[in-house]
């Protein structure tokens, strides 16, 4: 093997932080609406009922499938159908329907660890069943569904090297190209990996501090309640 040379990273270097930056919008927008659906489906199939059966398939469909056939039928399947869009919001689409599928099971699980009691004592004191979830419900069930919430944001960022196959530069596709022109593949795949670890490790530190601020509110709300 050739000795390894720097200078190709440091050449290539802009290229590669552009694709970055692309990959860190895409993940940021998908995980946008991955939360929103996320957390819908998520309330809705915490609760009996009808609305519980309506988002199953969804769930079952996007969590049974890969997210690589997933975008090849949302971009390349659905205009047969006359259903078309360009190759970035195909990307916001589909991995954030996929993440969506993800998070609401993680939504769920965080509100069924929160006491029926709560929900209960709540609705006696003459709050909606609405304001209890506002109010009562999800600001406990957040402190539970945190770390998973930025595992599953991780988990969509290194999923986002999939939309390469939609020919949009991210960080993957631009590491292919300039491996194409370069011909050293050691050094381009080297800086690729340390730079999808950057921003997952930050994102690692992020939820660290995330899951030590609603550690100390939650104990600061059970004193506040005990005093």
């Amino acid at each position: 093997m050739n000795d390894f040379q720097l200078s190709i990273i440091f050449d290539n270097h802009r290229e590669l932080l552009a694709g970055a930056a692309i990959t860190l919008k895409i993940t940021a927008i998908s995980f946008i609406i991955a939360l929103v659906i996320g957390a819908i489906v998520g309330i809705a199939r915490s609760r009996p009922g009808m609305r519980r059966w309506l988002f199953t398939p969804y769930v079952e469909v996007f969590r049974g499938t890969p997210l690589l056939i997933q975008l090849f039928f949302i971009y390349y399947a659905l205009p047969v159908v006359g259903i078309t869009m360009d190759n970035l919001v195909a990307a916001y689409v589909g991995v954030g329907l996929c993440g969506g599928a993800y998070i609401s099971e993680i939504v769920r699980g965080a509100l069924y660890s929160v006491e029926s009691g709560q929900r209960e004592a709540a609705l006696s004191l003459g709050l909606s069943p609405v304001q209890a979830m506002v109010h009562v419900i999800l600001p406990q069930a957040m402190r539970v569904a945190i770390p998973p919430l930025m595992n599953a944001f991780s988990a969509q960022l290194k999923e986002t090297s999939l939309v390469s196959v939609l020919a949009i530069n991210e960080l993957t596709r631009c590491g292919q190209m300039v491996y194409s022109r370069t011909f050293r593949p050691f050094e381009i795949y080297t800086a690729v990996a340390v730079i999808y670890f950057v921003m997952t490790f930050s994102v690692s530190l992020l939820s660290r501090r995330l899951e030590g601020v609603f550690h100390v509110s939650g104990r600061v709300s059970a004193e506040q309640r005990n005093g």
